[in-house]
């Protein structure tokens, strides 16, 4: 990875923390989203005593905001070229909560966010270059209702996270389709069960039973971010495109993620609500 940039989303605390300082350490340059200043300047401080030697960038945004996903992809633009690009953001929440664009805020940030930002960054990234999408196995639970994306008719956190991670994982395969040929990759993965930040802040009952959970089953983020890394700098996945990843190895997503119908119309539609974000 020396020499290498990475873009990576959600990598202020967790499992994209881990991957980024993990691929510092293997000599990749990391640019880097958060929302939050102080995590942001002190995953930076970490980063640099990963390889001092890179001029790590930090970019703070609130990637639920359509307006902010092109901001900061118009910003990161400006990099030479891209190497790997790791969508990594993501959040689950207790209640429903509607961004000032009208979209439900799990949908936005945990997919809009992949869409808009890979859509635009996607000329900067080289031949050879990865794309890697953080899903997750909640999406086994999952099927999408084209008409109700925005889960107006009825809202529960965890489904609607499940779905959300569906939506990532049919992403990954329409993205992987259409550039097929171009030397660039596109992968998804399932990190695991992880004793991180995540789960902490939605609220409610959901909040209370995750917190209680993690001390029993969960992994550690050194753990759930080996799949990020293998997907990002292994030379046994050079070539390898369209997948879902487990534990470093392929698995079979459900029915409902290899549905190819599906994963065109949920591009279709994710491209009308980016609308003009997508110009240029």
């Amino acid at each position: 990875m020396r020499g290498k940039t990475v873009v990576i989303t959600g990598a202020t605390s967790g499992i994209g923390e881990v991957a980024a300082i993990e691929l510092a350490k293997k000599g990749a340059r990391i640019v880097f989203t958060a929302r939050d200043k102080g995590r942001a300047q002190a995953t930076l401080e970490k980063l640099r005593r990963a390889n001092p030697a890179s001029g790590h960038v930090v970019h703070l945004t609130d990637l639920s905001l359509l307006s902010e996903m092109r901001h900061t992809a118009a910003e990161i633009k400006e990099e030479p070229a891209i190497d790997v690009l790791i969508n990594n953001a993501g959040a689950l929440f207790n209640s429903r909560i509607e961004t000032s664009d009208g979209l439900e805020k799990t949908f936005a940030l945990n997919h809009m966010s992949y869409f808009v930002l890979t859509k635009l960054l996607l000329p900067k990234l080289k031949a050879g270059g990865r794309i890697v999408n953080t899903a997750s196995d909640a999406h086994h639970r999952a099927k999408l209702d084209f008409s109700d994306l925005q889960s107006r008719h009825g809202y529960s956190g965890f489904a609607v996270y499940s779905k959300s991670k569906l939506c990532n994982i049919l992403f990954t395969r329409e993205l992987a389709r259409r550039i097929a040929g171009t030397g660039v990759t596109a992968n998804s993965l399932h990190p695991g069960f992880v004793a991180t930040r995540f789960g902490d802040q939605s609220g409610g009952m959901l909040s209370a039973l995750v917190r209680v959970a993690k001390p029993i089953g969960a992994i550690s983020p050194e753990e759930g971010a080996k799949t990020i890394i293998y997907l990002a700098s292994s030379p046994d996945v050079a070539r390898t495109s369209g997948e879902y990843f487990t534990k470093c190895a392929p698995a079979v997503p459900s029915s409902e993620a290899r549905n190819d119908k599906d994963a065109r119309t949920l591009w279709d539609i994710s491209a009308e609500i980016a609308g003009e974000v997508m110009v240029g």
